[in-house]
C-alpha cells in the first residue's frame, strides 16, 4: 500500500512538473529557476508590419527557441547566446509576419518555455494607439511594483495599445539585482505588447552596453551602441525616431545629422520623436547644460523637418508646451511633452527656472506629483494643489488620419474611486490636427554613420556643447544664483 501511495505521489509530482514546465509563469516575488527565461521583451525591430525582435535571459547557457502560433520556424532567426554580467542573453528576430495580425508566442528553450505572450503587427492603415511612460527608475521591489501598477492602469485605460514607448531610466543603477526586480514586476506586462525602449541616463551613462544587451533593436543606423541606441520605425501613418541622449552627454553632431536625414526620409503624415532628456522643464535637471543644449541643437532639426510631437522623460514631472518653433510660440511648431514619472521618484518645480531657462508663457499644462500634494499650472503660478495628482503618470496617444489625440493620466497613490479602485485622473488632454498627404521624402540614400565619421565628430560635438554651456548657459546660471540660493535656504530645493 505504501509503495502504491509513494508511486502515486511520484506520478502526481512528475505530472505537476510537466504541467508547470509547459505553462511557465513567475510570481512577482519569485526568482526564476536556472533554465527559466526572464527579462523578456518583444521590441520594434525593422518593418513593424512583418518583423519583431525578441530578447530574454537565462541563468545558465541554454538553446534558444521562439514559438509563434501559425508561424513557421524558418521565419525566426537567432543570434549566438552570450554571457552578460553572469547571465546569458538570447536574441531572436521574426520576419515574414502578416500585417494587422495578433500573434501568440512563447520564448525559452526546447525544455523550458515562458508564459504565453501576445503582440500585434502594424496593419498599415492611418489609425494607431500607443502608450507612453517614463522614469520608473526604481531600486526596490516595492517601487518597481508601483511602476508596474502604473503600466497596468495604462493597459486598462487603453487595452488596444499596439506598443509601449518607455522613455528611459528603467532602473536606478542598471545592476543585475535591479534588472531582476524589473523583470519580476514587468515581464508579465511586457508579454502583453510590443516595446519601443528609449535609453535613459541611468540605462547608459557609466553602465556601458547594458541597454543594447537588454533589448533586441535594429542598430543598423545607430551612430554607436555603447550607451544607448538610436533607431526609427514607421507605424500606421506615423514615423517615430528614438534618440539616445547619452550620446556625448546630449546629442552628438552625428546623431543630429542622422535625425535630420531620418525625418526627411519619410512621407508619413505624423513625425514623432521620443528621447530621454528634455529641452523644456521646470524640474531639478532643467538647470544643467546637457539637457538645455537640446533647446539649441534638437529644436533646429525639429523645426527644419516639421516634427509634430516630441516625447521625453528625465525630469520626473509632467509638462506640455504650446507649439514652438525657433524657441518661440508658433501655431505650426512642435509640441514638447515631458511624460511625467511612472514610478515613485518625483520632482517638484524649481521656481528659479521659471522665465530663466524655461519661459512660462510656453507652458500649456503642468502636473507636479510631489509629496502629499499635486500642484498644477493655472497660467500664473504653480500653487494650485490637487491631491489626486499624486501618483504614477501614464499617457496615451491615438492617431486617426489627420487627428492626433493625447491624454495624460495619474494613477493615485492613495485616493480611490466609487468602486474602491485606485483613482485614475485624466490630468491633461490635447489634440493636434493636420492635412494629410503633404509630407514628401527628400532623403533617399544611405543613412548609416561610419565609425570613422563618428569618432572624427567627437571633438566638434563637445565643442558645440561647450560653446552653449559657456556662451549661453553659464551667464544665465550666474544671473539666477541669488534665486537658487533663496530656493536652497527657504525651500530646501536645488
Amino acid at each position: 500500500m505504501k509503495k502504491i501511495l509513494l508511486s502515486s505521489i511520484s506520478v502526481l509530482l512528475v505530472l505537476t512538473l510537466i504541467f508547470c514546465t509547459g505553462t511557465l509563469s513567475f510570481a512577482d516575488d519569485a526568482a526564476p529557476a536556472e533554465d527559466s527565461p526572464f527579462r523578456i521583451s518583444v521590441t520594434v525591430n525593422g518593418d513593424t508590419k512583418s518583423e519583431k525582435g525578441f530578447c530574454w535571459y537565462t541563468k545558465t547557457s541554454t538553446d534558444s527557441l521562439v514559438e509563434i502560433e501559425g508561424v513557421d520556424a524558418s521565419k525566426i532567426t537567432y543570434e549566438d547566446v552570450f554571457e552578460w554580467e553572469g547571465n546569458f542573453c538570447h536574441k531572436a528576430k521574426a520576419s515574414g509576419l502578416e500585417p494587422g495580425r495578433e500573434y501568440k508566442y512563447t520564448v525559452g528553450s526546447k525544455s523550458v518555455r515562458s508564459a504565453q505572450g501576445v503582440f500585434v503587427t502594424d496593419d498599415g492603415d492611418s489609425s494607431l494607439d500607443f502608450i507612453a511612460i517614463a522614469d520608473v527608475q526604481a531600486s526596490s521591489a516595492e517601487n518597481f511594483e508601483k511602476g508596474a501598477d502604473t503600466l497596468r492602469a495604462a493597459f486598462s485605460t487603453m487595452p488596444g495599445a499596439e506598443f509601449v514607448i518607455n522613455a528611459g531610466d528603467f532602473t536606478n543603477d542598471s545592476t543585475n539585482e535591479e534588472w531582476d526586480l524589473y523583470a519580476s514586476s514587468f515581464d508579465s506586462l511586457n508579454l502583453r505588447s510590443t516595446l519601443a525602449p528609449v535609453a535613459g541616463n541611468h540605462d547608459g551613462l557609466g553602465v556601458w552596453n547594458w541597454f543594447s544587451n537588454l533589448f533586441n533593436l535594429d542598430t543598423s543606423e545607430s551612430v554607436q551602441v555603447l550607451n544607448g541606441v538610436n533607431y526609427s520605425f514607421d507605424y500606421g501613418n506615423a514615423h517615430i525616431a528614438v534618440l539616445n541622449t547619452n550620446d556625448l552627454f546630449s546629442l552628438s553632431l552625428a546623431q543630429l545629422k542622422w535625425l535630420k536625414n531620418d525625418m526627411n526620409s519619410t512621407d508619413k503624415d505624423w513625425k514623432i520623436i521620443s528621447m530621454h532628456k528634455t529641452p523644456y522643464t521646470l524640474g531639478k535637471d532643467g538647470k544643467w547644460p546637457d539637457a538645455l543644449y537640446l533647446q539649441q541643437s534638437l529644436t533646429k532639426v525639429a523645426d527644419e523637418c516639421g516634427v509634430d510631437l516630441i516625447l521625453s522623460g528625465h525630469d520626473h514631472q509632467y509638462l506640455r508646451t504650446k507649439p514652438l518653433k525657433g524657441n518661440k510660440l508658433s501655431d505650426d511648431g512642435t509640441t514638447y511633452v515631458l511624460l511625467g514619472t511612472a514610478g515613485s521618484k518625483r520632482y517638484e518645480v524649481r521656481k528659479f527656472l521659471a522665465d530663466s531657462f524655461m519661459n512660462t508663457d510656453y507652458i500649456a499644462a503642468l502636473t507636479v506629483q510631489r509629496g502629499d500634494y499635486g500642484n498644477t499650472w493655472n497660467g500664473k503660478d504653480f500653487d494650485t494643489k490637487k491631491p489626486e495628482n499624486v501618483g504614477g503618470c501614464f499617457n496615451t496617444v491615438s492617431i486617426e488620419g489627420g487627428k492626433l489625440t493625447f491624454n495624460s493620466y495619474i494613477l493615485s497613490d492613495e485616493m480611490t474611486d466609487e468602486n474602491g479602485e485606485r483613482l485614475i485622473t485624466n490630468t491633461d488632454s490635447f489634440t493636434l490636427t493636420k492635412e494629410t498627404g503633404k509630407n514628401k521624402a527628400t532623403f533617399t540614400v544611405d543613412n548609416t554613420t561610419s565609425e570613422a565619421e563618428y569618432y572624427l565628430g567627437i571633438v566638434p560635438s563637445f565643442c558645440a556643447l561647450a560653446a552653449y554651456a559657456f556662451g549661453v548657459w553659464l551667464p544665465t546660471f550666474l544671473w539666477i544664483v541669488p534665486r537658487i540660493l533663496d530656493s536652497v535656504i527657504n525651500e530646501d530645493t536645488f
